[in-house]
């Protein structure tokens, strides 16, 4: 596979399903995480406090459900998983128009939450399958064009918010589940992957959840992960709270941020394709984090120009580590994985994630808003060291995958006896 620049779909058949398949899921995933709060809010009419907890318990139900569904993944084939996911998306965002009291908005709230997480599980194996050997570039590609549709998803969004009237809010949610019907068609076109047998040693059913090592590498990137939380929560109250910078700083961000994943992620992660290099990325975006947050802090007190300055500068660097970030996390949680259990692995990473996204909005707050100054250092710190710790722990798991999971950076269909050579 040979992703260029300059293309807008890849060559190969299924990537092409997989990319078109992944832009409308997206678009959908877009519109809900922009609108679903404020639907429940000026339409159904409940508190947000009720809102926020419901997609609180939404998060962790799918935490806990992620790694069955990858297991369901590796035992009946990745594309049947990511159909059902898509099926259910559709299914619980058109149910928002039925909901009325606050245990059903809970239902389809943890519904819609569950089927996002078990897609983005069940995406990983295919992804693998298809990349005619570069799944580096193939990820990458993919991530780009999620980082498009949920823009493009976010412009809809902001569309139905403006009017902010109930006929508004209802075309949005019905588009919101044409979104998911319409990836159907190109999800039907991907190819059927090979289920890999299990080798005879492979520490029984749950064994990702045994493998320290991984377990390791996925906290590592939960904190780090902190970070997508950085731009759409800190940085907001920030520029609001404590600068003199303009508001449109807030929005300029994110379209910045939005722009670079989408241009430049294709050319970071095709050169992130050993261990050793994705580890190095990892390190290389724990320094680039811990630097961004000492420019946003040192934008406070700064007169509105240099303000604007840092900020700008801030979120640049802050952007860079973002790419190496998601390019040495997707290398080390794929290659790591034996190939006949890579959906469940896959689950068990992304608990590193969901932990920062549940926990991420209230770490930030306090030490970033509540501390100021010093919690914006403390964060930059907690990053950093995450990062500098990447390289240890990913030696570790190089060592340990005869011990923990044979089969481990296959290719899909090997046999596991040849597992020791990847070591």
């Amino acid at each position: 596979m040979r992703i260029r620049g300059s293309a807008v779909l890849p060559a190969s058949g299924a990537q092409r399903a997989l990319a078109l398949a992944t832009l409308a899921s997206s678009t959908g995933k877009g519109i809900f995480l922009t609108t679903g709060v404020l639907y429940f809010i000026r339409v159904v009419r409940l508190p947000a406090m009720e809102i926020g907890v419901a997609f609180s318990i939404a998060g962790f139900v799918s935490l806990i459900l992620g790694v069955p569904a990858g297991h369901v993944a590796d035992r009946r084939g990745p594309r049947a998983v990511f159909v059902a996911s898509l099926l259910l998306s559709a299914a619980a965002t058109g149910a928002f128009l039925l909901v009325h009291a606050s245990w059903s908005v809970l239902l389809v709230v943890v519904l819609a939450t569950v089927a996002q997480a078990t897609l983005l599980v069940a995406r990983g194996p295919i992804i693998n399958d298809i990349a005619d050997g570069r799944p580096q570039e193939l990820r990458a590609y993919i991530r780009s064009v999620t980082n498009v549709g949920i823009a493009v998803g976010a412009m809809a969004a902001g569309w139905a918010a403006q009017a902010d009237t109930t006929q508004a809010y209802h075309r949005l949610i019905l588009l919101n589940c044409a979104c998911f019907l319409v990836a159907l068609l190109p999800a039907f076109r991907i190819p059927r992957t090979e289920i890999v047998e299990a080798p005879e040693q492979t520490g029984g059913r749950w064994a990702a959840l045994r493998d320290r090592p991984y377990l390791a590498l996925s906290l590592l990137d939960g904190v780090l992960s902190i970070q997508y939380r950085v731009l759409t929560v800190a940085l907001p109250l920030w520029v609001v709270s404590a600068t003199s910078a303009p508001r449109w700083m807030i929005s300029a961000a994110v379209v910045v941020n939005t722009a670079m994943i989408i241009l430049l992620q294709v050319a970071v992660g095709r050169r992130v394709d050993t261990p050793r290099r994705a580890a190095l990325a990892l390190r290389r975006s724990g320094w680039a984090f811990c630097a961004a947050c000492a420019a946003v802090a040192w934008a406070a007190g700064s007169p509105a120009w240099a303000a604007v300055t840092l900020l700008g500068a801030a979120v640049v660097v802050h952007s860079v580590g973002e790419l190496w970030q998601a390019a040495g996390g997707f290398e080390v949680s794929n290659v790591l994985a034996p190939r006949h259990a890579i959906g469940q692995y896959l689950g068990v990473f992304g608990i590193g994630m969901g932990l920062a996204e549940s926990f991420g909005p209230a770490l930030l707050t306090w030490l970033c808003i509540g501390w100021g100054k010093p919690g914006w250092h403390v964060m930059g710190a907690l990053f950093l060291a995450a990062g500098l710790a990447a390289p240890a722990v990913v030696r570790w798991a190089e060592s340990t995958r005869v011990r923990y999971a044979p089969g481990a950076g296959l290719p899909a269909g090997k046999p596991a006896a040849l597992s020791s050579e990847a070591v």
